[in-house]
């Protein structure tokens, strides 16, 4: 088995976890980061691998045609305990070299592999601890500019920078500030020096309400797919840690109390799964009160329509904005009927609703399958 095998699909979050404990322990390794595509390519900037001084991998930056090659590199970056940028072309008409005989995407990837020290500590505390935070590296430029790097703490509006540092960040905080709103990674050029912004966005959150068998799938899946998950139980002894264990945290309230027991918010998605008429009514009620954008009720169409008029009995309306944040069945229309594949439509459902996206098949979108973003700055 590669070492890849079991951590290749490790969230980018996950993966600056792993980085922190490594640097916590006084491990040594390399942090690799896709920080620029030209073409197409199965990454996009800020996708990271991490590669341990025993070779241990966890995270991926490909489809599997550069990890190894990245491994090997890494030795040297440890050795040498300089930051080092490798540009891979993976285009087809590349001739003769072997990263264009038709193994990558038909595009050309730049990779930063940086030696983990204490260095970085910032943004993997940040991670660590929940908090967004933008890191700014320099990836070309002249003199031993490679590798100098800044970060941007967004509730101080900020860089925390180096005061010996030989380059100055702060052109780029109207860059860097919405970028890290969107989650967007991407290189920017300035006065011919090259930096590369990563944003470092904590897990948008999701809630499963419920506490049957059918949620479990829901919460592995959503936790792969870069959701903190949390568990919020009824009544009952079911809503514990062992028995979700994939659940970065399980609650148990009561439904009227269910907006004391978290804080639901705009970057808040929900499923209420408690297969109970009055708990999910009482659910909902209460989740159409916040500013969560996504409310997938399970059952089918017929049981909201008897919720709606249980609702207009009570004197109870809403409104087509607040409908419009409620999916009921909930999932997209795969046409899977077990609990994976169940689950699978929910978490792709609300994963377009996140991304602002119409589900549909991608043959049928025009332009690049990732939305591209051009960054622009004025440095007069």
């Amino acid at each position: 088995m590669n070492k890849t095998d079991n951590d290749w699909s490790t969230p980018e979050n996950e993966v600056l976890q792993r980085a922190r404990e490594l640097v916590e322990r006084g491990d040594r390794g390399v942090l690799a980061t896709v920080v620029d595509v030209e073409g197409s390519a199965y990454r996009r900037p800020g996708a990271k691998m991490l590669v341990s001084e025993d070779g241990t991998e966890v995270g991926h930056i490909t489809a599997g045609c550069l990890e190894d090659e990245v491994q090997r590199l890494a030795a040297d970056v440890l050795a040498s305990g300089e930051p080092r940028l490798e540009t891979y072309d993976l285009m087809p008409e590349a001739d003769d070299d072997v990263w264009g005989l038709g193994v990558g995407c038909n595009g050309v990837i730049d990779i930063l592999l940086e030696p983990l020290d204490e260095g970085y500590r910032p943004v993997l505390d940040a991670v660590g601890d929940g908090r967004d935070v933008g890191v700014v590296t320099v990836t070309d430029g002249p003199g031993d500019l490679v590798g100098t790097r800044a970060y941007y703490d967004p509730e101080a509006d900020g860089f925390d920078v180096d005061d010996d540092a030989e380059f100055s960040f702060d052109p780029l905080q109207e860059v860097v500030a919405p970028l890290l709103a969107d989650g967007t990674s991407e290189t920017v050029v300035v006065d011919d020096v090259s930096i590369f912004v990563d944003s470092h966005r904590s897990p948008d959150d999701l809630v499963v309400v419920g506490t049957g068998n059918d949620v479990r799938p829901i919460i592995e899946l959503g936790t792969m797919a870069d959701f903190r998950v949390t568990v919020v139980g009824f009544r009952g002894a079911t809503a514990t840690s062992d028995r979700f264990p994939n659940a970065a945290d399980v609650r148990s309230t009561s439904p009227a109390r269910i907006r004391d027991t978290l804080d639901f918010d705009a970057d808040t998605y929900v499923v209420v799964a408690t297969h109970n008429f009055v708990d999910d009514r009482i659910v909902v009620d209460e989740l159409l009160r916040t500013k969560v954008p996504y409310i997938g009720l399970m059952g089918p169409h017929e049981r909201f329509e008897e919720m709606l008029d249980d609702f207009k009995t009570e004197g109870k309306t809403f409104s087509s904005d607040e409908l419009t944040r409620l999916f009921t069945p909930v999932g997209l229309d795969l046409g899977g009927g077990s609990p994976y594949q169940i689950a699978l439509s929910i978490v792709s459902e609300i994963v377009a609703v996140r991304n602002d996206r119409d589900p549909k098949h991608l043959r049928e979108r025009e332009g690049t399958i990732h939305d591209r973003v051009t960054p622009s700055m004025d440095t007069d």
